[in-house]
């Protein structure tokens, strides 16, 4: 029997113009440059302006009073048409332009702007129409990949702090399924958890020959272990293979991509970095310049103002100037909100970066080793901002600073308490097993545990298989392949 029911659910929507805003968030400096030259072409309404112009208008602007004030009676004696002084003086824009730092001129662009692998893996997922939080999930892990394609996030925690922070309700099975429509992107393999699951990805979305896709499949499946550390032998036998056949199988593999973001797929592809802020220390302070010079300053031009002002007076508007009319009147809200997210993106970057400059001070007197943990969580409270905002302004930007070039996803890594009572990063833990391996005997290196045992003697304490992940993760290979006879 058929019954209806009232249910009140909360969902969260966005707008034309958060949306906007948010890929505007996303952009570095070299691909926002061509985002506005872009809107340029495409809008009318706005004109690229020099900032000595842009100074004079205002000037100009300010000399008149009694003039601005007859445009604000006109516009006010009909409150049904548009008044074109809302998008030219809104508090919210600060100035008709997009204003940048006096005297800026530091670091120019020097590659030749490109779509980024990231914007492409963005533009193939978004062609999947997938309900709006699993959206917003998706484009959360891609902005969480790091520079071979891989997602070495932990993916239920993500899925915690988007309901804990953006109201955005997805299970961990859903977000599974989300990962896995990624992972069959192009390039195949990217967004894997690790190097196991990124060959079997390609690997069940090849065209090999179904029989050694099949012997490959098991091999990586069942015998991994044998696998990475080149025991052939043993698989050989396992699996009753021939020695040819195990040949075969072993190529096919070997064409398989283990860095599915390397190369030409690389997700921060470019020729040279080009620092999105720099850094410089005057004295004693730290001072942040956001490195937008290259960046088109845009305003409304004057121009289609007087033709919109002129339509707007007149008593009777025939029907191809009605059409005239509608038409600005939509480019110049366009307009106004594209400068308003380029202002807002500003604002934003600043925000964030100086905060992290506040949580980080020590790594810009000292370095690497006195890089403090923080996570995303840590600059959101401190910001009240969220975190999937936090996630997209740090990735794929860099910042230039006194040691050297980084990218600001590098200022974030987990870390643990020292016996001493010090907090100590996980990157800084990566170093220090670096520095271990760097100092062992080649006759005699040194086993996981034994790295473990060490840095426990240092007051740090880590099992060995985390020691192991971080010396995959350094792409330092086991104690057994790093012998020398």
């Amino acid at each position: 029997m058929l019954s209806l029911h009232q249910r009140l659910i909360q969902t969260q929507k966005l707008s034309p113009q958060q949306i906007q805003y948010q890929k505007l968030l996303q952009l570095n400096t070299l691909a926002l440059e061509q985002r506005i030259k872009t809107e340029l072409e495409l809008n009318p309404v706005l004109e690229e302006t020099q900032t000595e112009e842009m100074e004079l208008t205002v000037d100009q602007k300010e000399e008149n009073p009694d003039e601005k004030a007859a445009e604000k009676e006109d516009a006010e004696k009909s409150e049904d048409e548009f008044d074109v002084e809302d998008y030219m003086n809104d508090a919210e824009l600060d100035d008709t332009r997009i204003n940048r730092s006096p005297g800026e001129d530091k670091a120019r662009p020097v590659a030749p702007l490109r779509e980024t692998p990231q914007e492409r893996l963005l533009d193939q997922f978004h062609m999947l129409s997938l309900p709006e939080e699993q959206m917003i999930l998706g484009e959360v892990i891609i902005s969480s990949l790091d520079k071979d394609g891989y997602f070495r996030e932990d993916l239920s925690k993500i899925v915690e702090d988007l309901k804990l922070f953006e109201h955005v309700d997805v299970s961990l099975e859903v977000a599974e399924s989300v990962l896995k429509m990624i992972q069959i992107l192009e390039p195949v393999g990217i967004a894997a958890r690790n190097l196991q699951e990124c060959l079997l990805v390609q690997l069940k979305n090849s065209s090999y020959d179904p029989y050694y896709s099949y012997l490959a499949g098991k091999i990586l499946e069942e015998h991994y272990d044998d696998f990475v550390n080149k025991r052939f032998t043993a698989i050989q036998e396992s699996m009753d293979l021939t020695r040819d056949t195990l040949k075969t199988t072993l190529n096919l593999i070997h064409k398989l991509n283990p860095k599915p973001g390397e190369g030409s797929s690389d997700l921060t592809e470019s020729n040279q970095i080009t620092p999105d802020f720099v850094i410089e220390k005057v004295d004693e302070n730290y001072i942040i310049t956001l490195n937008d010079r290259s960046v088109p300053s845009v305003t409304i031009s004057q121009t289609y103002l007087e033709m919109l002002n002129v339509n707007k007076r007149k008593r009777k508007i025939k029907k191809r100037e009605k059409e005239t009319h509608k038409f600005l009147r939509e480019k110049f809200e366009s307009a106004k909100w594209f400068i308003a997210s380029i202002q807002q993106r500003r604002e934003t970057l600043m925000k964030i970066m100086r905060a992290i400059l506040e949580k980080q001070y020590e790594f810009f007197e000292f370095g690497t080793k006195a890089l403090k943990p923080m996570i995303y969580k840590d600059i959101a409270d401190e910001i009240q901002m969220d975190i999937s905002t936090i996630s997209r302004v740090v990735n794929g930007k860099y910042v230039q600073s006194p040691v050297g070039i980084h990218e600001l996803k590098y200022f974030f890594s987990e870390g643990l308490t020292t016996d001493s009572g010090n907090e100590i990063s996980n990157k800084h833990i990566k170093e220090l097993i670096k520095e271990i391996i760097d100092s062992e005997s080649k006759n005699l290196p040194y086993s996981d545990d034994k790295i473990a045992k060490m840095l426990k003697d240092k007051g740090i304490h880590i099992a060995r298989r985390t020691v192991a992940k971080y010396r995959e993760q350094l792409r330092i290979p086991v104690a057994r392949l790093r012998k020398e006879l």
